[in-house]
């Protein structure tokens, strides 16, 4: 019989960044997806729906039967790459639905799903504005697609600080996960002295309590590094049999409750690990039907167990820098593939001119939106549900927030929301990540930048154009192909029809 106080959750972050040429609203060809037309197309068919239905081998070798590993696990799923999905590849998308639904039968009425940040953006390094539009919009993505309110939110690359999950409680997240080298120090409930944990000793088989300025608290949940680790660059997916095992061991004699829990990209599963899908499938059915331990989700176990230790993480932090999030901004090592010519210059050069740019559209969406909208904030954060809306729908949406008698200033309100839609996706985190700035996920974000800037041109008549695209200039990519940030500028105005080469006195 299972232990009525062991349970194991496996979580999986589902995530793409958006690939859509600002311009056409379509992805283009990506040749390094080959053979498949794009990256969406290419991980889908390898791992997000494999995971629908995951085959498990038989003891005769051949397959036994299939798993909807999704309706077993915890997972969280971006937004944009859910847009993505309903419209090219429908049936996986509802699965994904689905397995939310069947998940909440399964776990005392919790849904699996947790919500997403809107576009993967760095939430620590993005100002109060884009840090409240990425929740808002998250949660509004989720409450759409899955008909219920999220109890959780994945944060991008786990990064937190504590202006982070004050703004979670803002819009109503009762958790997130984090990873255990994110803690700094614990307290016992009733006691005033504190542990250090720092360098992951933090013991992960329970929730803690994070108290925040305002006087409210927050619950976090940290995974276990050293299975998580195993899975995503281990050898753990070799064969199922290897993680039910490791899940296993992972329980202490202590009584009481105990959450063995896991997280790690959803791409481990197929994509990162061929066949990683069948031994993810063979450990969840081994676990449902063993005599040891429970599958739980977080939201579940939450439910049941309050918790009642108390945390205090370092801050800002992430899973993927031990630096905090200097990864996304300049200033460490981290992705240079140990390459001793490798500069993170451009990240530093890429960071400060998105910031510049931001802060001008938001000062000229503050100047013009008010001109045809009685609260032009409120209208960015309600922008989410458009995403959702046919031409009826959006026109509702246009008469709601627009002020009476400002009909003719509709493709301005437009032109205006494009703007700040676009000034959230320009900070998608994956253009920081990798070793280069030529690289797709910068080419993106830039895209994104200039077609926000084109848009902030025509409105105002200013030429934010020019000026972003010259800040890029001095980037010196470590790719030796491009010689220069120009060379890069240039390409990615090559995505834009009838737009050329960037010169001194260019007019876009």
């Amino acid at each position: 019989m299972a232990s009525p106080h062991h349970f194991v959750c496996i979580h999986g972050h589902f995530y793409q960044p958006p690939r859509e040429n600002p311009w056409t609203g379509k992805i283009d060809i990506q040749p390094s997806a080959s053979p498949f037309h794009d990256w969406n197309q290419r991980i889908t068919s390898e791992c997000y729906a494999p995971n629908a239905s995951a085959r498990v081998l038989g003891p005769s070798g051949a397959v036994g039967e299939t798993i909807d590993n999704y309706s077993l696990i915890s997972f969280d799923f971006g937004p944009t790459l859910l847009s993505w999905m309903k419209e090219a590849a429908l049936n996986t998308y509802l699965d994904v639905l689905k397995a939310d639904r069947m998940s909440a039968a399964r776990f005392s009425g919790h849904g699996s799903a947790m919500a997403q940040a809107y576009n993967h953006v760095i939430i620590p390094l993005a100002d109060a504005r884009t840090r409240k539009t990425q929740i808002t919009w998250g949660m509004t993505d989720f409450e759409r697609r899955f008909r219920r309110a999220a109890e959780g939110m994945w944060l991008p690359e786990t990064a937190a600080d504590t202006m982070t999950l004050e703004a979670l409680a803002d819009e109503g997240v009762k958790y997130t996960v984090l990873s255990p080298f994110q803690a700094r120090r614990t307290r016992s409930e009733g006691s005033y002295g504190w542990v250090d944990v720092v360098g992951g000793k933090i013991d992960t088989k329970k929730p803690y309590i994070v108290p925040l300025p305002s006087g409210r608290e927050f619950t976090v949940f940290f995974y276990d590094g050293t299975i998580s680790h195993g899975i995503a660059f281990g050898q753990l997916l070799d064969d199922g049999q290897s993680l039910v095992d490791a899940l296993r061991s992972a329980f202490s004699k202590d009584e009481g409750p105990q959450l063995v829990s896991v997280a790690t990209d959803g791409e481990t599963y197929g994509h990162h690990h061929k066949f990683g899908e069948m031994a993810l499938a063979y450990c969840l059915r081994h676990i449902q039907e063993g005599d040891e331990v429970h599958l739980t989700n977080y939201s579940e176990y939450l439910a049941r167990n309050h918790p009642r230790d108390y945390v205090e993480i370092i801050d800002p932090s992430s899973w993927s820098c031990p630096h905090g999030v200097d990864r996304w901004k300049g200033g460490c090592s981290c992705g240079s593939s140990g390459s001793p010519s490798w500069s993170s210059e451009w990240r530093t050069t890429l960071r400060s001119s998105m910031d510049w740019l931001r802060d001008r559209l938001a000062l000229l969406y503050a100047e013009e939106g008010p001109r045809y909208m009685s609260d032009p904030w409120r209208a960015v954060d309600d922008y989410a549900s458009t995403f959702f809306a046919d031409g009826v729908g959006f026109e509702r949406f246009l008469n709601e927030h627009m002020k009476p008698g400002q009909g003719k200033a509709r493709p301005t309100v437009v032109k205006l929301l494009q703007m700040e839609h676009l000034a959230q996706l320009m900070y998608t985190s994956c253009a920081w990540f990798f070793e280069d700035i030529s690289r797709i996920e910068s080419k993106q974000v830039i895209a994104y930048a200039i077609r926000a800037a084109q848009l902030a041109t025509e409105v105002s008549q200013s030429d934010l154009v020019s000026a972003f695209a010259k800040m890029l200039y001095v980037c010196k990519p470590n790719n030796p192909n491009y010689p220069d940030g120009k060379s890069v500028v240039d390409e990615v105005l090559g995505m834009a029809p009838g737009v050329g080469s960037v010169t001194e006195g260019m007019q876009v």
